[in-house]
């Protein structure tokens, strides 16, 4: 069998396997369509309507394009009984994430890898179900790979690393959709010097400039879009919004039953993993326009700022500068507005590339570079530009209030050139 998705990115994305193809079909992946890529950035790069779904289909397309080159080129370096497991991986990396799920993880205390996982693991979900056709342990050997301890770091470091097929989907993807070509990379190039070594996955001294290019890539949409001021805003407004819901939801339980009911078990703290599987950026955006019709100010102006896009204003600010926020959030106090749904802090910082660093609490795993000799080289080793962003973190952090704070004299004596 051979099923084919036309797509803007990959043009042409071929399934044929039936596993994988009734994994697509499964209600779990479906529900995908239903949940943005990039939760609120849409709000600023209007284009960026796109959906998991799409992203994972990516991810297999790039995943299934190296396993299968891997399978023809490496023979002795790869095991083609890694393909199926790999690309299962592939397409089912992201199955758990939630609607806006960042913003509700911190809330709801949910883990999108964690329920990735029990959806792949679970004899309740259709999923489980495809993949148990395979073998009774299947199920388990896909999740392993996800969760990193899968026995084969080849595997691994193909759906996990610093350059794997997650990340070269969502570069591309996001920049297409976002409508900027920060993102774009020769991806073509890439996958034609990507090589099997004993440790995991390497890349041909060929290929050096294509690698550094996506590095520099990815550095640029962290500053470009994804730290963009106003998606944060978005998030800000939208974490304000459901915290407010969270508070008030014991004195007015029937309300949020009638008004809400798929959050009612987040609201109680005794969520089921088919609880969480009901809810999509769809519900939830249904659930925020009721909202606007509450009795309560606070969640029904809060509900319309978020529906109709009125964003927070925000300046950043430095360690040196944070002592200011209490006399900003005092100033924004006396102007009618409660700090605690009104003001809000938003911290985004990437560290574009490391080496690996055994020591540290989460160490990556280094891009190595293939000599002519056979020897590994480390990137930076061998790139003055990957080298001057190594190990270094980039970013800040943003306070965020309402607009009509600027017309406040007091509180813009604060500000100079969009910092304190």
């Amino acid at each position: 069998m051979e099923k084919v998705f036309r797509e803007p990115v990959h043009n042409y994305i071929h399934v044929d396997n039936q596993t994988i193809y009734d994994l697509i079909n499964t209600a779990e992946f479906q529900r995908l369509r239903r949940i943005k890529q990039l939760g609120t950035s849409s709000y600023t790069f209007h284009g960026a309507e796109h959906s998991r779904f799409s992203h994972c289909l990516g991810v297999y397309h790039i995943a299934k394009t190296i396993t299968d080159a891997f399978s023809m080129k490496y023979p002795l370096e790869w095991n083609p009984d890694e393909n199926l497991v790999t690309q299962c991986a592939a397409l089912l990396h992201d199955v758990g994430h939630g609607a806006y799920s960042h913003t509700f993880e911190g809330l709801f205390n949910t883990d999108h890898e964690a329920v990735t996982r029990e959806i792949i693991t679970s004899p309740n979900t259709e999923i489980n179900a495809v993949l148990r056709r395979i073998s009774a342990d299947f199920p388990e050997r896909v999740a392993s790979v996800i969760s990193h301890k899968y026995p084969n770091p080849q595997v691994v470091q193909l759906i996990s690393s610093q350059i794997d097929a997650d990340r070269m989907d969502y570069l591309l993807r996001d920049s297409y959709y976002s409508g900027v070509v920060y993102g774009q990379f020769d991806i073509a190039r890439i996958l034609h010097v990507i090589t099997p070594v004993t440790d995991g996955i390497a890349f041909k001294f060929s290929g050096l400039h294509a690698v550094e290019d996506y590095i520099v890539s990815r550095y640029q949409m962290y500053m470009q879009v994804y730290f963009h001021p106003a998606s944060r805003s978005m998030e800000v407004l939208l974490k304000n919004l459901l915290a407010r819901a969270k508070v008030l939801y014991p004195e007015h339980i029937e309300y949020f039953t009638m008004t809400s009911p798929c959050l009612v078990p987040f609201f109680e703290f005794n969520n089921t993993l088919q609880d969480y599987l009901r809810l999509d950026d769809g519900v939830m955006n249904t659930y925020f326009q009721t909202w606007m019709t509450c009795d309560d100010a606070i969640l029904s102006d809060l509900a319309s700022a978020y529906i109709n896009r009125h964003l927070l204003k925000s300046v950043r600010f430095t360690k040196n500068t944070a002592h200011l926020l209490d006399k900003l959030r005092t100033l924004v106090a006396e102007n009618g507005f409660d700090p605690a749904y009104y003001t809000g802090v938003h911290d985004n910082f990437d560290l574009p590339y490391d080496f690996y660093r055994p020591n540290s609490d989460k160490p990556r795993t280094q891009i190595e570079i293939l000599q002519k000799d056979g020897t590994l080289t480390e990137l930076s080793e061998l790139s003055p530009l990957v080298a001057s962003l190594t190990g270094t973190i980039h970013g800040n952090s943003r306070f965020y209030f309402p607009k009509i704070m600027l017309e406040n004299e007091e509180f813009m004596s604060f500000i100079k050139n969009d910092e304190i």
